[in-house]
């Protein structure tokens, strides 16, 4: 999909962007405190050991919980609850159409770590004319309205 094609299926803007990560984020996160409630709640606040601790032991578990919901929903349908309630989808530039699994793996892959260096792979979107962060331009795909 180049910038003339990109049109037929309106880019979104950055600002549409940040509003479905928000949603996502504090799904994921509701999510994680489910799946670790009575983990959470056997940590004493005044012992900050503990809070590390547990940090430590179960990281490694948000991060796949973010992977795994990202590539699902983004194979699945190309929105996850964020997009699909701003009505915009992740398609892949050579066909517009929803990302294979492969695709949505990749994407999902350079999306965490995106994500673990600062969130520097999101700035990028600020720079390019079809708003793609850098797990967007590495798994050739862009975010465009439902």
């Amino acid at each position: 999909m180049n910038q003339e094609e990109s049109r037929t299926h309106h880019v979104v803007s950055t600002g549409k962007r940040l509003s479905a990560f928000m949603i996502d984020d504090i799904v994921v996160t509701l999510l994680i405190f489910i799946i670790f409630f009575e983990q959470i709640m056997r940590i004493d606040i005044q012992e900050p050991m503990q809070l590390i601790s547990f940090l430590e032991r179960n990281g490694v578990y948000f991060i796949l919980l973010r992977f795994l919901y990202h590539t699902y929903f983004t194979w699945q349908s190309g929105q996850t609850l964020g997009k699909r309630l701003l009505k915009i989808r992740v398609v892949e530039m050579q066909s517009g159409q929803i990302p294979s699994f492969q695709v949505a793996v990749l994407r999902s892959g350079f999306r965490v770590l995106s994500e673990s260096i600062f969130y520097l792979g999101y700035l990028v979107a600020y720079f390019t004319p079809l708003v793609q962060t850098l797990h967007d331009k590495l798994s050739n795909t862009v975010v465009v309205d439902a």
